[in-house]
C-alpha cells in the first residue's frame, strides 16, 4: 500500500506545503505545514521519500527545503535517525 494514503496532509491544500520563500508570512507557513507532519502517521515514510526522489521544494516529512539540503550534506547517521523517528 503506498504510504500517502495513510498521510494526513492529503485532505489538505498543497499550497500549504509549497510556501514561497524562507522569510515572512513563509515561515509561518512552513510552521503549519509541519504542525500537520507532527500529527501524521506517514511522516518518516513521506521523508524518506523525499530524501529518495530528490524533492528540493517544499515541505515532506516534516522537513523544510533548507533542512532536507542539510540532511543530504550529512547523509550519514543524522539521516538514518531522523527517517527511523
Amino acid at each position: 500500500m503506498d504510504w500517502r494514503h495513510d498521510a494526513a496532509c492529503r485532505d489538505e491544500d498543497p499550497e500549504l506545503f509549497f510556501p514561497i520563500g524562507n522569510f515572512g508570512p513563509a515561515l509561518i507557513q512552513i510552521e503549519e505545514a509541519k504542525a500537520v507532519c507532527n500529527r501524521c502517521p506517514v511522516s518518516s515514510a513521506c521523508l524518506r521519500w523525499a530524501l529518495e526522489s530528490g524533492q528540493d521544494g517544499g515541505v515532506w516529512g516534516g522537513t523544510s527545503e533548507d533542512e532536507r539540503r542539510v540532511l543530504k550534506k550529512r547523509r550519514g547517521s543524522a539521516y538514518r535517525t531522523m527517517v527511523r523517528s
